[in-house]
């Protein structure tokens, strides 16, 4: 699961009855625990080829999530990284968004999304006319929250310089049990989707000067492309289950963290596992991430200076006990308490009862 469906699944383990309203639902693609509660789609789920293409549909996603009709609730909690936070709310009735970041596609990283070369002519030129229109929405309907719980002090400044609002932050949940005991193996790793702001490209970059061994498990609409570009040292797994995940954490020699991210979980898995990470030093890598202790930093988004960085972690020593450590901070535990305290914090004297598990 990736990152925004960890935290779902969190929510629903403290929420137990909770009904959930979603813009798509592919039936399968996120957990049992998740897909036992009742869930409500918008019309978007009826539309062709939405389930491959949806992010074609960002400019109808507005609309989509106004749709939803959760008139019926006293409190709505709204996981976040694009439309979510727009939902309409009855009056009198508590909304708290969980924000895994403002609209990245139309705010800090709407150059890498819908550039020509990459979006094509056509998606390129209807989202320059659709943008502004995006940005304006976005910005109003943050008026509609109650209260912003930010996964990391970085997406918390972003929430104040787009929508001069305030957030609280609370890490997301990151699992840190479970894993095998500690190998060196001879390879690097990377966890990750393949599409474009997570750098693989870069990495692989780098990963062909230095002729080093690179493991790359995840799956995206960029792979194609990717796998192009890598010589015979890279290796693409596609995704893989936790458990076969945990093995590669394990196993590897460091894992190779390249994009500026807004928390980034799997960063802290592999510090969990014991595993330093040589990460970009910009982004939520910063709160996770401790240099000479559980890893190293580069600061220029390049695959030389990356490639710089890890022949500089060649020459360092790291302290399994002390990453492992570091990764304790971000338990699922520190995360159920943060969201309870803010949540009952925000609707006292609203709601009666609150229904935790």
């Amino acid at each position: 699961m990736r990152g925004g469906e960890k935290v779902l699944e969190a929510l629903c383990e403290l929420f137990p009855d909770a009904d959930i309203f979603t813009l798509v639902w592919i039936k399968g693609s996120v957990s049992a625990k998740i897909e036992k509660h009742r869930i409500t789609t918008s019309f978007l789920q009826k539309l062709p080829l939405v389930e491959k293409r949806y992010r074609h549909y960002l400019p109808l996603m507005s609309c989509a999530i106004r749709s939803l009709d959760v008139s019926g609730y006293d409190l709505v909690i709204s996981s976040s990284h694009c439309v979510a936070k727009g939902v309409s709310v009855r009056k009198g009735a508590v909304h708290i968004c969980y924000c895994h970041t403002p609209m990245r596609y139309i705010w800090n990283q709407y150059d890498e999304y819908f550039n020509r070369e990459r979006a094509g002519f056509l998606v390129s030129s209807a989202m320059k006319l659709v943008r502004p229109y995006l940005q304006k929405w976005d910005v109003k309907t943050a008026d509609g929250v109650d209260l912003f719980i930010a996964n990391s002090n970085h997406v918390r400044k972003r929430i104040n310089e787009y929508y001069r609002k305030d957030a609280q932050v609370v890490h997301p949940p990151v699992d840190i049990e479970g894993y095998p005991a500690v190998k060196q193996g001879n390879y690097f790793l990377m966890v990750t989707a393949l599409v474009p702001y997570k750098r693989v490209d870069m990495a692989i970059k780098a990963f062909n000067k230095l002729g080093l061994p690179l493991k790359i498990v995840g799956s995206g609409p960029d792979a194609a492309r990717l796998k192009n570009l890598a010589a015979p040292n890279i290796e693409f797994l596609g995704w893989q289950e936790d458990s076969a995940i945990k093995q590669y954490y394990a196993g590897c020699r460091a894992f190779i963290f390249p994009q500026e991210e807004d928390f980034g979980i799997t960063a802290v898995e592999a510090q969990a596992a014991g595993k330093p990470v040589i990460a970009f030093g910009k982004g939520g890598a910063q709160e996770t991430v401790i240099e000479g202790a559980t890893g190293t930093f580069f600061y220029e988004s390049t695959a030389e200076s990356l490639a710089d960085a890890v022949q500089r972690f060649e020459r360092m020593s790291f302290s399994e006990e002390k990453i492992k450590m570091n990764a304790q901070k971000f338990a699922l535990q520190r995360f159920e308490e943060g969201i309870k305290a803010l949540v009952s914090l925000q609707i006292s004297n609203k709601i009666s009862k609150i229904n935790f598990q």
